[in-house]
């Protein structure tokens, strides 16, 4: 790794220096110079302060917009070689990263100048087409996203696992939209073809059945127990680790046969865990829809004695029913919500990561509110007030990328408050 840093930084050097006058592979080099540099800080910025404190000492460091600069002059490179290069790390941070991992949107604007300066020159490009379909799907045009996925996937047949990235994209749309019975048939697609994670495939499609549970026939109803059954041995080992997902759903799997073969909510569990309150919020009648369904939800958990983990699946509904109040802007109630979670952390059994993730939600919470400070002390607490939960290593990148957009926020506001009082004198 670090001699390809070094690498680039020579690169970089020879880029500034060297007299390039009438030389015709300057585009050519320029391009890649760019998106290795351009590349390495986007990447490096997004690790968690722990892990960056470690880098650091052995002289790692990274700038997310030092990278994203990068890659924006690398992707004006017309011509070049690794021009589309830099443009697919470009729409695939603004698209996928930010949405994942980070709490604000992707540059929109950027993505859809780009997007359709692509298409026009390549109107069959499957990947341009599957930006589009994403492009649309972050801003919660559910029809347009499933359009575009369709004609992306439909449009080659060579390359299999690209089609698997549609089906997932697909699987979650219909999910979105609360049609279980496509968006299963697009988990079990996966699970089929695919050789990422059957455990995760496998899982995607239980929590469907799930919420069919009470239209699902006999057959159907085996096939789920079994499938539950199933999803633990295919649990992989990665250089000796386990998958932090999958060891979270053989838990939820153990967790449906002692509720005497129920799970609450479990495809709308996953979809937060996912962030995809990110992407429903911003179409509020989905919301409306999801609230109703989790206030239904509680009034059976309350009365359904088969349900032995009470506090974990009232912590459950009650951070769901936050998300959808915060998206609502009905901000009071959605920090009861949280609050609640929070105070009852001791009382579960379980679903040890509902506190901390609650803690965080509720710093997003300030945040929104303009209670910056309160919002900064919150997201640490998050970070620090909590051990040893499940996907912990996924909420410590939130955390971070949340922390690192609020600390900026907080520069502008001084910036601009500092410069105002400059021009007043």
């Amino acid at each position: 790794m670090r001699n390809c840093l070094n690498a680039y930084k020579e690169c970089s050097h020879i880029l500034k220096h060297r007299n390039w006058n009438g030389c015709q592979h300057k585009s050519h080099f320029e391009s890649g110079t760019r998106m290795g540099i351009g590349g390495y800080n986007l990447m490096m910025s997004l690790l968690p302060a722990r892990i960056m404190k470690l880098l650091e000492f052995f002289g790692f460091s990274g700038d997310r917009e030092t990278g994203l600069r990068q890659l924006l002059q690398g992707h004006s490179c017309e011509g070049s070689l690794r021009q589309v290069l830099c443009t697919m790390a470009l729409l695939g941070y603004n698209l996928f990263v930010c949405y994942v991992i980070g709490h604000g949107d992707g540059d929109l604007n950027l993505c859809d100048m780009i997007i359709e300066q692509e298409l026009k020159k390549y109107p069959d490009g499957v990947w341009f087409k599957f930006f589009k379909a994403r492009y649309e799907y972050v801003q919660g045009n559910l029809e347009m996203a499933i359009e575009w996925y369709t004609k992306a996937w439909q449009s080659q047949t060579q390359w299999i696992q690209f089609h698997h990235l549609c089906y997932w994209e697909l699987m979650w749309a219909h999910c979105f939209k609360q049609d279980w019975v496509s968006a299963r048939d697009f988990s079990d697609l996966l699970l089929h073809e695919s050789r990422w994670s059957r455990a995760m495939y496998g899982y995607q499609k239980a929590s469907y059945m799930c919420m069919l549970h009470d239209k699902l026939g006999s057959d159907e109803k085996k096939e789920l127990n079994q499938l539950l059954k199933d999803i633990p041995a295919w649990k992989q080992r990665i250089a000796g680790k386990s998958i932090p997902m999958e060891k979270f759903i053989i838990k939820k799997c153990s967790r449906y046969f002692a509720q005497n073969e129920k799970l609450v909510l479990p495809a709308i569990e996953l979809l937060y865990l996912w962030n995809g309150f990110k992407i429903i919020g911003k179409q509020i009648p989905i919301v409306e829809s999801f609230l109703k369904l989790i206030e239904t939800q509680e009034q059976i958990v309350e009365t359904d004695i088969c349900f032995p983990f009470p506090y974990d699946n009232t912590c459950l509904l009650l951070l769901l029913k936050g998300m959808c109040l915060r998206h609502m802007k009905m901000w009071e109630e959605a920090e009861e919500c949280f609050r609640k979670v929070i105070s009852l952390e001791k009382e579960l059994k379980d679903d040890t990561y509902l506190p901390p993730y609650a803690t965080y939600e509720l710093g997003i919470l300030q945040w929104i509110e303009g209670k910056y400070e309160k919002a900064m002390v919150t997201l640490e607490n998050a970070k620090s007030g909590f051990k040893g939960y499940s996907l912990e290593s996924r909420l410590h990148f939130r955390i971070h990328a949340a922390m690192a957009d609020l600390r900026a926020l907080r520069r502008e506001t001084k910036g601009s408050n500092k410069s105002s009082v400059i021009d007043e004198q």
